[in-house]
């Protein structure tokens, strides 16, 4: 497919000591990253807490401190190559009005050096969208489409999407991913994402990331997450126990507490209640609300 594969043991993206500041502002702390070959990634994260920031830096958009290598490129000084195998979008339901759909293909045609017309035809002949009619008079639906249409077309390295889906029926956003997933992404591809709507990338992703002020707190493989973090649900008479093996995140609910835990024993856990596997948001909100934020 791709006439210049990246070996395995290379990475896509490697940082360290990414930094960025505004003012007082702190919007990167120095982190350190390293993302390898055929993985989806999920960067999640609170409005603020450094997503954006940390996508632009990677494309080369803000100057920022630190070393950061993009597909072995430095995204600062090699913007222009590195845009050749790299493409970005921040929403999918945003294109150039005035434009006609067939007038879209010919502009990113003149853009982009590794777009194929014919692979975005291929999918535009099972949609509804015809090529004569301005973007503007399509549904929102149609829009997304189109949008998908221009990424299954281009022969990218890397695909970072920021908030993709954002503002999008609920229907638009699952059909969104379930094309990128079955026609899009291979092993020699990488996406990044970044959502609020973390249930719904929950399926497709192979590792998180979860930001809090300018911070990682978590970078793991999707896989691990159940072994790593669990609930355990117990009665008042065992609250106390479970209290002392160091939860994360504790609530309570009719007469029934409820503790989360990271890199417990679950064994000894097992003991006093129930345990149960958790969702990523859930999890999400246990790392955020836990660990001393």
């Amino acid at each position: 497919m791709n006439d210049h594969k990246m070996h395995a043991g290379n990475p896509v993206i490697e940082a360290t000591g990414l930094a960025k500041q505004y003012g007082k502002f702190t919007a990167l702390k120095g982190v350190d990253f390293t993302i390898p070959l055929g993985r989806i990634y999920g960067v999640i994260g609170a409005n603020g807490a450094g997503k954006t920031t940390l996508l632009n830096a990677i494309l080369g958009l803000i100057p920022f401190d630190g070393d950061v290598r993009v597909l072995g490129k430095d995204p600062g000084r090699q913007r222009d190559e590195l845009m050749k195998e790299v493409c970005f979008i921040a929403d999918v339901a945003t294109l150039p009005r005035w434009m006609k759909v067939s007038q879209l293909l010919d502009y990113v045609e003149g853009v982009h050096p590794r777009f194929s017309r014919t692979a975005t035809l291929n999918f535009l002949e099972r949609t509804k969208i015809p090529q004569n009619k301005a973007i503007k008079a399509l549904s929102k639906g149609m829009v997304t489409q189109l949008h998908l249409a221009i990424v299954m077309g281009i022969d990218a390295r890397l695909l970072v999407l920021d908030e993709p889906t954002l503002g999008l029926d609920i229907l638009f956003r699952k059909a969104f991913y379930r094309d990128l997933l079955e026609e899009y992404f291979d092993e020699e591809r990488t996406i990044i994402v970044t959502t609020h709507q973390v249930e719904e990338i929950e399926h497709i992703l192979s590792d998180v990331m979860f930001i809090r002020d300018g911070e990682i707190v978590l970078d793991a493989p999707a896989d691990d997450l159940n072994e790593r973090f669990f609930e355990l649900v117990t009665d008042n008479d065992h609250a106390d126990a479970a209290r002392a093996l160091n939860p994360i995140q504790e609530s309570r609910s009719l007469g029934r507490c409820s503790f989360v835990y990271e890199d417990a024993d679950r064994a000894a856990l097992k003991q006093l209640g129930d345990i149960r596997r958790m969702s990523l948001a859930d999890i999400f909100v246990a790392k955020m609300s836990g660990d001393g934020a």
